[in-house]
């Protein structure tokens, strides 16, 4: 199955086993991990973090919280990213 791990940087914040279904920040709150959230349904950004490596859903069509160049540089919105494999997920945003 895997392991959804939350880090800051190098540091390693908390982990939780990957449960198909549930969002980023489900699994954050299991981990012990505090991401902060606003609107949950992708539209603020708040809740943005940076996928380091695995596979985290992307909304489509994209919502107005997240935009194809953040994408690339590994953007993520964990209040409605659903992990689909195992990942390592920084919880800032990417720079």
């Amino acid at each position: 199955m895997g392991l959804v791990r939350f880090l800051r940087g190098a540091k390693l914040l908390g982990q939780t086993h990957l449960m198909e279904g549930e969002t980023l920040v489900e699994h954050a709150i299991l981990a012990g991990v505090k991401i902060a959230t606003n609107c949950t349904s992708g539209n603020c950004g708040t809740c943005m973090v940076t996928l380091v490596e695995g596979e985290v859903s992307l909304p489509d069509p994209l919502t107005p919280g997240i935009y194809e160049e953040l994408i690339e540089d590994g953007a993520r919105l964990a209040c409605i990213g659903i992990p689909l494999s195992a990942a390592d997920v920084d919880i800032l945003p990417p720079l």
